[in-house]
């Protein structure tokens, strides 16, 4: 089951359409990547989703029902440009945020104190806000975005400011949220973290969506037969039988493509009695080979 459907989502800024009869579903405990070149509507999408602005046309739905205010209750957003009260205390501050999500201040407290260790802030706690780092700042964002435990996460660019240690940190706890049931709606330029850690992706482009789906399946689709093998001993043959084709050889590694029907068992059966080979893998394109491929596709 989706927690989240956009159907055919229609959103114009006087003569510019930002999203074009855009849908995606969103399945109940996933991450899911919402991605796109700048530019390409995603956060015209994610505004309408938090009902900071409101679609032409179209209709989003949440756990089964058409978008209403009160859903507002279920929805953690952490934006791209982020901004905290910087003369007032760590701990202050964050219990505001929390009674704002309509948690008591002794529940807020505790689950803060709770978040604050688990993210090594917690010395931060009364100190002003000004003498955070930016990534110590983005960590006491990150822990009030998802404190009041909502159904619905959407993250903008969430390892932006961080170093790497931090970076995994912050994923490591977005995957501990999908355990626990959260449904996470994750808007990157970082696709490495887009292989790491969406489940499904959708990706726009020019108002438009241009793809979408499960991750695995999405890749297998964009296989294009490659096998590279590393191999020891031996003689590599020159020729190859009908099929198969050497796109790149050299000392002891090839990368060979298979015409449609070829198995690659019967390039195992050509190669072995030639070489000792040592590693033999397809190659899987990578989110990024997809995205630029795709897109590349889409403004010929």
């Amino acid at each position: 089951m989706s927690l989240l459907i956009a159907e055919n989502v229609v959103k114009d800024y006087a003569e510019h359409r930002a999203l074009n009869d855009v849908s995606i579903e969103v399945p109940n405990s996933s991450i899911f990547g919402l991605l796109g070149p700048n530019g390409a509507g995603k956060t015209s999408l994610i505004r309408i989703i938090n009902q900071i602005t409101g679609p032409d046309q179209g209709t989003i739905y949440l756990d089964g029902e058409p978008l209403k205010p009160n859903h507002i209750e279920h929805i953690g957003y952490l934006p791209e440009e982020r901004g905290l009260y910087k003369k007032m205390k760590v701990g202050e501050q964050a219990l505001y945020l929390a009674r704002l999500k309509g948690l008591s201040t002794h529940e807020a407290k505790k689950r803060l104190q709770e978040w604050f260790k688990r993210m090594e802030i917690i010395d931060w706690w009364d100190k002003k806000v000004e003498d955070l780092s930016k990534g110590m700042a983005q960590k006491v964002q990150f822990v009030t975005t998802v404190l009041h435990e909502p159904k619905l996460l959407i993250f903008d660019e969430p390892f932006s400011g961080f170093d790497p240690i931090n970076a995994n940190l912050i994923k490591d706890e977005i995957l501990r949220l999908r355990e626990n049931g959260a449904t996470v709606i994750f808007s990157t330029h970082r696709m490495e973290s887009v292989e790491e850690l969406c489940d499904h992706i959708a990706l726009i482009n020019k108002s438009e969506k241009i793809l979408d789906g499960k991750l695995s399946d999405i890749k297998n689709d964009y296989k294009n037969g490659i096998y590279e093998l590393q191999y020891h001993s031996g003689n590599f043959p020159v020729e190859m039988p009908n099929g198969m084709t050497i796109t790149e050889q050299s000392e002891g590694r090839a990368r060979i493509q298979l015409a449609e029907g070829i198995a690659a068992n019967q390039l195992l059966q050509f190669i072995l009695p030639h070489v000792g080979i040592t590693s033999f893998k397809e190659e899987i394109p990578s989110a990024n080979d997809i995205f630029i491929q795709t897109v590349q596709k889409a403004s010929v």
